[in-house]
């Protein structure tokens, strides 16, 4: 029998996002009004984005994070549950609110306003044990929001790798843009899941000055990831066994593109989680953030398997 519970045990962050479509590109402050074509309250947070995605593929997930006692940690909470996740890891802090984003959307562009809440808050030691044993995946996201976290994620990598799980890590942005830390995480991080920016701005934190893309990937490589680089509009682009792999982006008609990068995050682990090779995860990938697209919000239209894999 298996010792796996999970094929995927996601820690990150999870919040409400208040999405607004059509948003001015300067808001006009002065107490106007302003009318925007639409706005919507949907699950936020790249790591809950990432787990609801993976379960609608198929994967048995389960999501550790901390949110608030609150209407809006409840809401997070219900959300996750709703698409398939167990979220009995989950820490509710009865001191500290849930994080929260606003989303200003301006047709494939946005902005994103979060106030922090608890985020900031939540540790690797959040993370029992016994369930990193039960995983066959462990994926973490936003790993400059969570300080703690970050701290630790070495260790709990080391852990997760020391129970026959293989480990993800998506850091997303870095709003001191410092990009510091990631020294000791990358060696036990199997696969490195930034976008074309953050590969560049990791790669020169820890190597030295980079030009490009295509020479951030290989600098990342050398430190004992797999990178995988999330290219928008150019699909993705990987580094493995010294060759570069290249995946085109597939055609699409862009509603709102809030939280693609996560659902390029769970069609990849679904994936390679189900043995595919790398390029064919890659596709798979690229088409469920395509596909995510389709609708306002990072959840509303990511795909089932075999929507992606037609």
């Amino acid at each position: 029998m298996s010792r796996t519970t999970f094929d995927l045990l996601v820690v990150g962050d999870a919040n409400p996002d208040v999405i607004v479509s059509g948003s001015p590109r300067h808001p006009a402050f002065g107490q106007r009004e302003q009318l925007v074509p639409a706005a919507g309250l949907v699950l936020g947070g790249s790591g809950a984005i990432t787990a609801y995605g993976a379960a609608r593929l198929g994967l048995r997930t389960a999501f550790a994070g901390r949110v608030g006692d609150d209407p809006a940690g409840a809401f997070v909470l219900d959300a996750l549950r709703g698409g398939g996740v167990d979220v009995s890891a989950c820490v509710v802090d009865p001191a500290v609110p849930t994080a929260m984003t606003v989303v200003l959307v301006d047709g494939d562009d946005r902005a994103i306003l979060t106030a922090p809440g608890c985020l900031d808050r939540l540790a690797a030691t959040d993370v029992p044990p016994a369930l990193l044993e039960r995983a066959a995946h462990v994926h973490v996201s936003s790993y400059f929001l969570q300080p703690l976290l970050a701290e630790g994620l070495a260790g709990l990598f080391g852990l997760a790798r020391a129970a026959g799980a293989s480990t993800s890590l998506d850091t997303n942005d870095d709003p001191a843009g410092r990009w510091a830390g990631l020294a000791d995480v990358l060696p036990v991080t199997d696969v490195l899941l930034p976008n074309e920016n953050e590969a560049v701005a990791i790669a020169n934190a820890v190597a030295g000055p980079v030009v490009d893309v295509e020479h951030a990937v290989k600098e990342l490589a050398a430190r004992g990831t797999l990178p995988v680089v999330k290219r928008g509009e150019r699909g993705a682009l990987a580094l493995t066994d010294g060759e570069l792999v290249e995946v085109p982006a597939r055609p699409a008609t862009v509603v709102d593109a809030v939280g693609a990068g996560d659902s390029f995050n769970a069609g990849l682990l679904a994936a390679l989680l189900r043995g595919l090779p790398l390029r064919q995860s890659m596709s798979v990938a690229v088409t469920c953030g395509t596909l995510s697209t389709r609708a306002a919000g990072g959840t509303a239209a990511q795909p089932t398997w075999e929507e992606a894999t037609p």
